[in-house]
């Protein structure tokens, strides 16, 4: 079995790990250009292609996949299969038409929920209990693919959208690896997905992660699990120095305490206590816009907050 693996960020390296450890031909790797990145804007390498490099792999980083170039390059390798793992852009029939059993795609959710950019988000923000892995056809119509295989996988009550995204990166990874394989077997059974059963999880925004205090503490909590690491849920918070973005980095649901949507009603220690439309949000990591995040007790110790006092009651800045 030959193939041409694309993928670009963290996401796709534990199945370019695993199906380079299991001894499949990979006789390329395609990945995006380097961007810049961070406060400097350094021009900053994908993690695909820094994995590529130390594993020997040939790179390839085209700034369009309709490059006659780049297709010349496909038609001269003749791969059998075409293994996409978020490569962040739609792969055209151009490509797949090139390859032999043409190309795989792993996604992170149990398609046919949740098909879009934001699976893994969309699964912590609604309060799922399970998620998983689907390895699919690559198709036109986006991640409606015929399925090969799916894994479930639990989400646990601490699980933000970070430590979710490294589990399913994990866990799909090994069943990328696997379906490779029962390709090269002959053994692959890809089924149709079921329309009827079909969500979607659209990207999201900075603006999304305002919260709204009137939700319930759980609806929060879980939006807070879901925002973080990117972009993030905020709120605003009265300062000295002006009203100011305050990020929720982590926060708990906890019995008892009754007030107005927002309202803090405990400031004291380590304990930061806060109103919802239903039941009582315990902040327990977060950010004031410029700086860095602090647990709650620590964030307290330098910031008076009086019980009473209304998070999000003005509109600010977003951070």
């Amino acid at each position: 079995m030959k193939i041409i693996f694309m993928g670009t960020p963290a996401f796709a390296l534990p199945g370019l790990n695993d199906i380079h450890r299991r001894g499949v031909e990979i006789a390329a790797v395609v990945t995006r250009p380097d961007r810049p990145a961070g406060r400097g804007k350094i021009l900053t390498a994908p993690p695909v292609k820094e994995r590529g490099l130390e594993l020997g792999l040939d790179i390839w980083q085209p700034a369009s996949l309709k490059d006659p170039d780049l297709l010349n390059r496909i038609k001269d390798i003749r791969p059998d299969l075409v293994v996409v793992s978020a490569y962040g852009k739609f792969i055209p029939d151009e490509v797949l038409s090139l390859a032999r059993y043409r190309g795989i795609n792993l996604h992170p959710s149990l398609l046919p929920r949740y098909r879009g950019a934001a699976p893994i988000q969309w699964a912590l923000i609604n309060g799922d209990a399970r998620t998983g892995v689907t390895i699919i056809e690559v198709a036109e119509k986006m991640d409606a693919g015929a399925i090969y295989a799916r894994k479930p996988v639990d989400i646990f009550p601490d699980d933000n959208a970070g430590t979710l995204f490294k589990r399913l990166a994990e866990e799909g990874g090994q069943l990328l690896a696997d379906v490779v394989e029962q390709i090269a077997e002959g053994k692959a059974d890809p089924r149709p997905q079921d329309e009827s059963n079909v969500t979607f999880a659209p990207r999201l925004s900075k603006a999304e992660g305002r919260i709204n205090w009137s939700d319930t503490a759980t609806d929060i909590n879980n939006r807070i699990r879901g925002f973080y690491p990117w972009p993030g849920a905020f709120t605003t918070l009265s300062t000295p120095k002006g009203v100011r973005s305050l990020k929720i980095i982590r926060a708990r649901v906890v019995p008892g305490g009754e007030g107005r949507p927002g309202e803090v009603l405990e400031a004291d220690g380590d304990v930061f206590v806060v109103a919802t439309g239903d039941g009582t949000l315990r902040l327990l990591e977060v950010q004031l816009e410029g700086k860095r995040p602090l647990a709650a007790e620590d964030f307290l110790r330098g910031h008076r907050i009086s019980s009473g006092e209304i998070l999000g009651g003005i509109k600010g800045s977003n951070q």
